[in-house]
């Protein structure tokens, strides 16, 4: 689990707004998405690798991964929500 210290200063590189960890169930959506081999990055990668966990931001429409307690702050690795069904 990411230090919750970090947590409450980690903020979206690309506006500024506060990020939350994600539901279990967000998870579980995004790594079938992946294993379906369809999921792509801001950058337009396909994402290969499950994800451990994932920050949203607060408008809900991008997800930065966590993996191995590694939040990856990256705005082109940043998965757009749009692609995850609800």
């Amino acid at each position: 689990m990411v230090d919750t210290e970090l947590l409450s200063i980690l903020v979206c590189p690309e506006n500024k707004t506060p990020v939350t960890v994600v539901e279990q169930e967000v998870v579980d959506r995004i790594n079938a998405a992946i294993a379906s081999g369809e999921l792509k990055n801001r950058g337009g990668e396909v994402v290969e690798s499950a994800i451990d966990s994932g920050l949203l931001r607060e408008d809900g429409a991008y997800l930065y991964i966590i993996r191995e307690d590694i939040p990856v702050m990256l705005i082109d690795e940043a998965i757009p929500m749009e692609q995850v069904s609800a």
